[in-house]
């Protein structure tokens, strides 16, 4: 057999690991041959090709990033799209791909695999919003570089005795910040699934300045106020139809700035978030997706997602996959309302 391999959306710590995984197991455990396809659904659509074979993967276990490139293209906005795809992959005699990727890329593969072209899908997100798997990789490594920075401008809030808003990604669900809120001890916790009161949130800050100590407040990019609306940085959408959010954490900071009358700062975590190297966790959840996504392909299990139930491997449907998102829920958010202000 001849597999194809590829990564879509943003990056992500531990793409590297799902792929050398891919290519370990489909070359010694079931002597196939392995293509990646670069800039993810692009490569697949333009015939953009890079073998893989064991010395390829031997040291990209730890490496950040994604050695086969990734992008937001979506086939089905291009014309003819999908027909290049099936033409590419007859070309090539690919038997099967396997789709590494978040909501919109196992989108694609779900569609593909309506459309006779044979997939097989793994989870890949840093906001860990897929419904059907308890987590993704690289979840864990954006909560740990999310953390230290908190810690680390912690000191400096401190020492200045000003509040500091710390904005991290989260679109529609606030699992980064409601994880590294909650490690980092920040004293206001604001996530995309509860409009938030600035002046709730100024109360809190305000208490927090009164026992002499500098508030943290840590804010997801899709955190609204009440009767708000998001902030964008620009109006124009991807492929897929997203804006790109981001700004929220400076109109916070302004905004208790001047409610305040205290000096307030923001920092914009943005794609450091994303990068460098995995966490031991993400690298070893990334492998055990890479293997099982090899076993489905080799049992004919198309049109399925590899998904982490408890601490079992197990394979849903990419329609189930992609149904829904996995949004913080009230009780979790509750949790973290001890700690405010």
């Amino acid at each position: 057999m001849r597999i194809g391999v590829l990564t879509g959306g943003g990056d992500c710590p531990g793409l590297n690991a799902v792929i050398r995984a891919v290519v370990r197991k489909g070359i010694e455990g079931h002597g196939w041959d392995i293509l990646g396809f670069r800039a993810g659904w692009q490569g697949p659509m333009d015939g953009l090709i890079k073998p893989l074979g064991l010395d390829e993967v031997e040291d990209i276990l730890a490496r950040g990033g994604t050695i086969l490139g990734s992008s937001r293209t979506n086939p089905y906005s291009v014309e003819g799209g999908v027909d290049r795809i099936r033409a590419v992959v007859a070309e090539h005699g690919v038997d099967a791909l396997i789709a590494v990727g978040g909501e919109d890329t196992l989108g694609v593969a779900k569609r593909l695999t309506d459309d006779g072209i044979p997939v097989v899908g793994v989870p890949k997100t840093i906001d860990n919003d897929l419904a059907a798997t308890d987590y993704t990789f690289g979840f864990d490594t954006a909560v740990h570089i999310a953390t230290e920075a908190i810690d680390r401008l912690r000191t400096t809030a401190e020492s200045h005795h000003r509040a500091l808003v710390v904005e991290v990604m989260g679109r529609h669900a606030g699992w980064i910040a409601l994880h590294s809120g909650l490690a980092g001890g920040a004293n206001v916790i604001l996530v995309p699934e509860r409009p938030f009161s600035i002046e709730q949130v100024t109360e809190w800050v305000q208490r927090r300045f009164e026992r002499q100590f500098a508030p943290i407040i840590v804010v997801a990019e899709g955190a609204v106020p009440d009767g708000g609306a998001e902030v964008l940085q620009t109006g124009e959408r991807d492929a897929f139809g997203h804006v790109r959010l981001g700004g929220v954490g400076n109109w916070l900071a302004e905004e208790l700035a001047e409610r305040t009358g205290k000096e307030s700062r923001a920092v914009v975590l943005g794609h450091v978030q994303r990068g460098g190297t995995p966490t031991a966790y993400d690298r070893v959840l990334a492998t055990r997706f890479g293997l099982h996504a090899v076993d489905a392909v080799a049992e004919g299990d198309f049109g399925v997602m590899v998904a982490l139930r408890g601490t079992e491997i197990t394979r849903v449907r990419l329609a189930e996959a992609t149904a829904s998102l996995k949004t913080v829920p009230l009780e979790r958010y509750q949790e973290a309302e001890v700690f405010f202000g």
